[in-house]
């Protein structure tokens, strides 16, 4: 070094000899001593230099101003930190199943990721992206089940660390799932809604109606109506076309419900649409007339319900048929001495329209008389036998009966499927 600065006058030349007797000699042995510190930093490798700029001439190196120095030089190479984002975290509980598990190493790269079951397992297949910096899972995972991961990190001087972190799932308690009606490859009648009955409440009821594709063959728009958090109606303003083939698509898997409740498994369910079959029933003429495709096919007298029990008016569909049922008068609140009353009794050719007990059915036999000029019945409609067996082998669940002029309210839309009574208008309601 040939060039020393002080705190006063510049000297030139080499420093020989002591000085402490002179003028100044303690400042002279003072620059010495740091002289030969600084030297001593530099010799060993470190940067300590830079704490004092002022006593050199020449400028350091920048370490900044390369990711990496490779050459001869005073500065040491510059590896930059691997920026790590893991997903799930570790120790993250409660993971929705449909997550996808994810390690990104910036400045970094990923390898011999193995994500398996804790307690033993399949690994879950994954894939490196092109450049090595990401893994990312390629198959769900599983519910209820801890996970752990086992991956290293290489940063950019190829020095690699291994790393081991856990995670679990969402338990079997905050499972959920959904059923429908009309079951899988069936065939319904054109006045059949869709119902759909989820097994927790649907909070998020917009993000849920996206979830579920309805797919309809003849192209007739649907509107969806939320009776509660858990059950779910789908119409199309008209009665189903002929014909038609309904296909509900459900990706429930990992759709979060609410309440921390996660949809447990996706479900398609697919049914077909007979022909348009309809009974109409008018108190007035007392009389049933059915049609098929909006043809004319049958017409037969009925009996009602008398002044106490009027039959219900409006759409009710057929929800189930019985060849024979067994009729209890304690399923409608009547008891022995009760007006009204009736012991227990098999009837014949029972097509259900409501919960509560209203069918269509054979009258009993000391009814015919009054079939189609009195209303004897306790709110069902009855017909003769031939009309009754006739009813019961050519109309089917889903089709429709409707009831005219008996002066009583139109059946309730849960009161079986009384959705057809809901103006089109205001159906549509979450």
């Amino acid at each position: 070094m040939t060039k020393v600065r002080g705190m006063g006058r510049r000297r030139e030349g080499p420093v020989s000899g002591p000085q402490a007797s002179g003028p100044g000699g303690g400042k002279s042995t003072g620059k010495m001593a740091a002289v030969l510190l600084l030297c001593a930093a530099v010799g060993a490798g470190g940067i300590g230099v830079a704490s004092a700029p002022g006593w050199a001439d020449g400028a350091m190196p920048s370490e900044s101003s390369t990711p990496m120095r490779n050459v001869p030089g005073l500065a040491a190479p510059v590896v930059k930190p691997v920026d790590l984002g893991v997903t799930p975290t570790d120790g993250a509980k409660g993971v929705n199943p449909a997550s996808t598990p994810s390690i990104k190493a910036v400045n970094g790269l990923v390898k011999d990721v193995v994500l398996e079951p804790a307690s033993g397992g399949d690994r879950v297949p994954g894939a490196t992206s092109a450049d090595g910096s990401t893994w990312t899972a390629e198959d769900p995972l599983e519910f209820n089940t801890k996970y752990k991961y086992d991956y290293t990190i290489v940063d950019q001087a190829g020095r690699e660390t291994k790393k081991a972190q856990t995670f679990s799932t969402v338990a079997k308690a905050n499972e959920a799932d959904a059923a429908v009606y009309p079951l899988n490859g069936t065939t319904v009648g054109s006045g059949q809604p869709i119902e759909i009955v989820f097994s927790e409440p649907v909070l998020n009821k917009e993000a849920m109606e996206k979830a579920v594709a309805v797919t309809v063959s003849s192209g007739q728009p649907v509107a969806w109506r939320w009776y509660s958090d858990r059950r779910v109606r789908i119409r199309p303003e008209a009665f189903w076309a002929a014909n038609t083939q309904v296909t509900v698509d459900l990706k429930l898997f990992g759709v979060d419900f609410g309440n921390k409740m996660i949809g447990n498994a996706d479900a398609k369910v697919s049914f077909n649409v007979g022909p348009q079959r309809l009974a109409v029933v008018d108190d007035i003429t007392k009389t049933m007339k059915v049609y098929f495709d909006g043809q004319l096919v049958r017409t037969a007298p009925v009996t009602l319900g008398d002044a106490e029990w009027l039959s219900p008016t409006g759409f009710a569909v057929i929800m189930e048929q019985e060849r024979t049922s067994n009729f209890n008068a304690g399923s409608i609140g009547l008891k022995p001495g009760d007006k009204g009353y009736y012991a227990p009794l098999t009837v014949e050719y029972a097509n259900r329209l409501t919960s509560s007990g209203v069918y269509v059915h054979q009258a009993l036999e000391s009814a015919w008389r009054a079939v189609g000029r009195v209303n004897v019945s306790h709110g069902c409609v009855g017909l003769l036998p031939a009309d009754a067996a006739w009813f019961f082998n050519n109309m089917k669940t889903g089709d429709v009966v409707q009831t005219l002029n008996t002066g009583a309210p139109a059946v309730e839309p849960l009161e079986g499927f009384g959705d057809w009574n809901i103006p089109w208008a205001q159906y549509a309601k979450r």
